[in-house]
């Protein structure tokens, strides 16, 4: 009998990378780069953490957000005529289309060369509604993304696979 995590998580189903995002230090414009790299117990190295390059006890080394939930923040933010929010401005390190985010706490996934452990919720902050508009908070709930911890280094790049680690 399979149990729930077993439903949860099955081995089959697999994600992509639809971009990975960084910045320098906590209120620095966020870009999007092609390729990082993961450090263990750090971060990405192109990102904030990655480049203090001191091992963080954080959960929020390297954090999530599914591509499928950016129309549905938009829409929730009555962002009209945004089809779309723009990842950049939600300032959330890997994009991710294809597998269910939230179905995966607790587990370790393998984005590209790296082993990531999803810790939990990615709760938005009050930037959002700088960086989004008005009513970019509350939109996020629920929709906000995963924090990880990176436990193999590896490499990331965009259109990398992320799926269940073995």
């Amino acid at each position: 009998m399979k149990t729930i995590r077993d439903l949860n998580t099955p081995p089959h189903i697999a994600g992509r990378v639809e971009a990975i995002i960084v910045r320098g230090a906590p209120r620095d414009p966020a870009r999007t780069i092609s390729a990082t790299q993961a450090l263990a117990g750090i971060g990405l190295a192109d990102d904030r953490l990655g480049k203090k390059g001191v091992s963080e006890l954080s959960t929020r080394q390297v954090t999530l957000v599914q591509a499928e939930h950016l129309p549905i923040i938009a829409q929730l933010a009555n962002l009209a005529g945004v089809p779309a929010v723009d990842p950049v401005r939600l300032r959330r390190n890997l994009v991710v289309s294809g597998i269910n985010l939230l179905a995966l706490r607790n587990a370790r996934i393998q984005v590209g060369g790296a082993v990531l452990e999803v810790v939990g919720p990615c709760a938005p902050c009050s930037r959002m509604e700088e960086e989004v508009g008005p009513g970019a908070y509350a939109a996020m709930r629920g929709h906000g993304g995963m924090t990880a911890r990176v436990i193999t280094s590896g490499a990331i790049q965009v259109g990398d696979g992320v799926r269940v680690a073995a």
